[in-house]
């Protein structure tokens, strides 16, 4: 640990990721005694960096970063594997202890189990009924204006309270003064509710007329030849109380003015969009919160029934799926792998990488390089499969209507934000407003979304999951990394406990995640990192390098991407790629960041693939 945080060039949450990783690997090597005190040990090490920096911060008043709510989750999930470690080493006493220590219960505690460790038994989420509680309060916790009538009777409490205080003072024998402060007080609160009635009537006057007048605004702004669909009454609706709103509240003026003076300040656009969702009162924020609601109800069933047979439940013929246990919390990374029952191949240098030859049962005929990369991106339905694997279940019906469900609730969003603010019509505002729009809208519905997505998968998973434990200990050279793309001397100080691990170890920042186009940055940093790891190997080794030219091409990236894929330790990596092509923006499918998730899903699809008897052999 000292050795990890000693590095000053490295982020507090890296250090703690490579102590993590060390863990999980000692765990998956079947060494418990040491994973668990690995996973002590480095939920240690981010309790004391979260102290220095509350203490760094104190008088600076600085809120909590988002390495800081990372570092929060990747303690709980080291917390839930020592738990789990612990008792195989049959301390069970840690697991009573926990609510003696914790009377309180932290934010940490909406992240439910998806899964548990006994293959399949489920942990249900929060019910959908509990969820719009949770919504409505945080809606509702704005402070409310008191109506006149309101007003009156509170009026009226206090008038009481002192006639009450002053009859008490009186003796008995002043009973005319009794009866002159009695029919005080009743006319007193005659009058002001008398009052509050007028001034009410009034103010719903003045409302109704001003709701007329906004309601024609808006039909003006949506006429149309045809007659509306509903959902466009209802846009009209919503853009009629925006009206509204806007008529009691300042701030949207103020802001419209700011993005008038400076129209293309993408800053300016990320602030105005974080502001409106954050107020619960405005109608785009509240619309907001319908709809998650909405689709948190369309996703809790499938979730519920996972564990029904024949969704989620393990068949006792896949071996692997006993051993993959899906992800413990919301943002988890998944368990550690079980060791097989099967006798492991002996040690020692690993094989040479497996060259074309008589077809292995486990790949039907499959070429194990990577010249014909269709085969590993061809659906799931025109795969070779093994001897006795079940088809791939299909994404149900009720996912595909809530995917479309998804999309058009952003949609809906995006077009009224659009509405309320037109300085964001623009095509750079409109991109970074759609992306302000998704980090709040997929935070509290992505664990829900990825638990299914991975009941689709998971046979996938489970044959990941199977080629990662076999090749764990592989060297780069077992998956087809050049030997010039490799550190010359792996001993050197700064190496790293294996190459390209600072590529791994970014990659493993992705479950943390919630939002679509975070995860997917993650993604492109790791091969950004890759890139530069293997400039600087093949400059180590080749002194005459020709400026211009690259040290790395297409051709030699996959198997790299393929060894840190195997190096992460994440068989969630399927669901989570193939839930990002589902809900990440077009724009960005045809650029950089499309080119390094098909790169990401090319790789994991060799290695799902890669044969299951040439390191045995």
């Amino acid at each position: 640990m000292a050795a990890a945080a000693g590095d000053g060039s490295v982020k507090p949450l890296q250090c703690a990721m490579k102590l993590a990783n060390g863990a999980i690997e000692l765990d998956t090597g079947n060494r418990p005694r040491e994973a668990y005190t690995e996973y002590l040990r480095s939920i240690h090490y981010i309790s004391q960096v979260l102290l220095e920096e509350v203490e760094a911060t104190k008088e600076a008043g600085e809120t909590v970063t988002s390495d800081t709510s990372k570092m929060l989750k990747l303690a709980e999930q080291c917390l839930e594997r020592a738990q789990s470690t612990a008792a195989k080493l049959g301390k069970t006493c840690l697991r009573p202890a926990m609510p003696v220590a914790a009377p309180v219960p932290s934010p940490a505690s909406r992240h439910r189990r998806v899964y548990s460790d006994e293959g399949g038994k489920l942990s249900p989420f929060l019910p959908p009924e509990i969820f719009q509680k949770l919504q409505v309060v945080e809606s509702q916790s704005s402070k409310k204006e008191l109506t006149p009538l309101e007003e009156a009777s509170l009026q009226n409490q206090k008038l009481k309270a002192a006639y009450e205080a002053r009859m008490a003072r009186l003796d008995p024998s002043q009973a005319m003064q009794k009866t002159s402060l009695t029919l005080s007080l009743q006319r007193q609160m005659m009058e002001n509710l008398v009052i509050a009635k007028a001034r009410e009537d009034t103010l719903q006057r003045k409302m109704e007329e001003r709701r007329l007048r906004l309601q024609e605004a808006a039909n003006k702004r949506f006429c149309s030849q045809v007659a509306l669909t509903p959902e466009e009454r209802e846009q009209r609706a919503l853009y009629a109380a925006i009206l509204e709103y806007e008529q009691d509240h300042d701030w949207p003026k103020h802001w419209k003015a700011k993005l008038k003076r400076s129209p293309g300040d993408l800053s300016l656009v990320t602030s105005l969009v974080s502001h409106l969702l954050s107020v619960p009162d405005h109608p785009i924020s509240q619309l907001l919160k319908k709809l998650q609601c909405a689709v948190y109800r369309a996703l809790y069933p499938i979730v519920s029934k996972g564990a029904a047979p024949g969704c989620c439940s393990l068949p006792p013929d896949a071996d692997g799926l006993r051993r993959l246990r899906p992800s413990q919390s919301l943002y988890c990374m998944p368990s550690p792998l079980e060791p097989s029952p099967a006798p492991r191949p002996p040690d020692g240098p690993c094989a040479s990488p497996p060259r074309p030859g008589p077809p292995s049962p486990q790949l039907l005929g499959k070429d194990s390089s990577f010249e014909d990369l269709e085969q590993f991106l061809a659906p799931p339905e025109r795969r070779g499969r093994g001897p006795g694997e079940r088809p791939e279940p299909q994404t149900p019906g009720q996912l595909k209507g809530t995917v479309q469900d998804i999309h058009d609730a952003i949609d809906r969003l995006l077009s009224l934000t659009l509405l309320a603010f037109e300085g964001l019509n623009t095509a750079a505002s409109k991109d970074r407003c759609l992306a302000c729009i998704e980090e709040p809208f997929f935070s509290p519905l992505w664990p829900l979304l990825l638990a299914v997505y991975r009941s689709v998968h998971r046979l996938r998973e489970a044959a990941l999951s199977r080629s990662m434990e076999l090749y764990r200990n592989a060297p780069p050279a077992a998956v087809g990394v050049p030997t010039r793309l490799l550190p010359q001397d792996p001993e050197a100080a700064g190496a790293g406990p294996y190459p390209y691990c600072a590529a791994a170890q970014e990659l493993g920042l992705l479950v943390l995640e919630s939002c679509p186009q975070k995860k997917l940055e993650c993604i492109v940093r790791a091969l950004r990192v890759i890139c530069a790891c293997a400039e600087d190997y093949y400059r180590a080794r080749e002194t005459a390098l020709q400026p211009g030219i690259a040290a790395i091409g297409a051709d030699d990236l996959l198997p790299i991407l393929s060894f840190v894929a195997l190096k992460s330790g994440l068989p969630q990596l399927v669901s989570e790629c193939a839930a990002l092509e589902e809900f990440i923006h077009e724009r960005y499918l045809i650029g950089e960041e499309g080119y390094c998730l098909t790169s990401l899903q090319s790789a994991l699809s060799y290695v799902e693939l890669l044969p299951r008897r040439a390191l045995g052999k």
